[in-house]
């Protein structure tokens, strides 16, 4: 259990991949935070799988904590109320991600303004506040991002949501150095196309997943738990030299991809 002992708030986690991520924190023995905005049920049943992820002989302790992402003083209380519980907080997961279909000429400020509050706006300062706490305990820590391949490759139709997530990777870069030298880490994780509860249209549509899957050289759509088993791998002392890096995970889509 590499993360026995260790504190860990992960974003968004009332499904899908943060769902998947706090669980496999868990299971390498880590007490979770669980954060959600509007599906309190959903976190209420992560929380039971974290528990249960430690069996009886290693019980896992956990809390679910209501916030709004986008915002700043609520993710500023979110850490504070995380550490409150548990009396420290050792890794941090920025998973909380949104994203607006729509042309550029079309898109709104109101959907811009969404996208890049939670998506940037809100995992600069809840590093920031995690960052502060970490400094005036001296501690070390661990920052993982769940980024996206579109950190790097264009997605027609989803400007704000690559803009987002190409500012996330030169701020985790800059961090990468700038904290350094506190002990503290940060990475980022950068999924492709992962079968979870956002994609069920996707899921629906032959055609389109059909077009898809062509654009994967290991033909499937990756599970959440791939992603959560590289979190778990980034939180853990067995990456303590890793930092300012992007860990693609996608079955080969990135460097594959190409317009039907």
């Amino acid at each position: 259990m590499r993360l026995k002992g260790k504190v860990a708030l992960v974003t968004g986690s009332s499904q899908g991949i943060g769902q998947a991520i706090a669980i496999r924190l868990a299971k390498e023995g880590a007490n979770v935070v669980i954060n959600y905005r509007s599906h309190p049920e959903g976190a209420e049943e992560t929380l039971a799988k974290v528990k249960e992820a430690g069996g009886t002989c290693h019980p896992i302790d956990g809390i679910t904590i209501k916030a709004d992402t986008g915002t700043v003083p609520e993710v500023q209380r979110m850490i504070a109320e995380s550490i409150d519980y548990f009396g420290q907080l050792d890794i941090l997961v920025n998973n909380a991600g949104i994203e607006r279909h729509a042309d550029f000429w079309e898109a709104t400020e109101a959907d811009y303004d969404a996208v890049l509050n939670v998506n940037l706006k809100g995992v600069f300062f809840a590093t920031q506040a995690f960052v502060k706490y970490l400094m005036a305990t001296k501690r070390g820590g661990k920052v993982i991002n769940i980024s996206s391949v579109h950190e790097e490759l264009p997605f027609p139709h989803f400007t704000s949501y690559c803009a987002s997530k190409g500012g996330l990777r030169m701020m985790t870069r800059n961090l990468g150095v700038e904290l350094a030298p506190y002990g503290i880490t940060i990475n980022n994780v950068a999924p492709g196309a992962i079968e979870t509860p956002i994609n069920t249209k996707l899921l629906n549509d032959p055609e389109k997943l059909g077009s898809l899957l062509q654009n994967i050289p290991m033909g499937r759509l990756g599970k959440s738990e791939d992603v959560a088993g590289m979190v778990a791998f980034l939180a853990s002392s067995d990456a303590d030299y890793v930092t300012g890096s992007t860990f693609v995970v996608d079955g080969g889509l990135l460097w594959n991809y190409h317009e039907q």
